[in-house]
């Protein structure tokens, strides 16, 4: 089976990103959660899960239109 990655990424990236989040401790978790909900620009909500893929969808011609 291909693996299939966005663009710009690749299995080297994903396993960076894997490492990063497995090395964490609670507390730089915490941390990097925390600072999320203090960025400007962005919000953080929570939806049902079924809304999910449409969302994602939403997104990507959100970012598609912006390049």
């Amino acid at each position: 089976m291909t693996k299939k990655y966005p663009p710009g990424w690749d299995e080297k990236r994903v396993q960076s990103v894997v490492d990063h989040y497995e090395s964490q401790s609670e507390e730089e978790a915490l941390a990097e959660d925390e600072a999320a909900y203090e960025q400007d620009g962005q919000t953080i909500m929570e939806l049902p899960t079924d809304l999910v893929p449409k969302v994602r969808e939403l997104l990507a011609k959100y970012t598609g239109s912006r390049s």
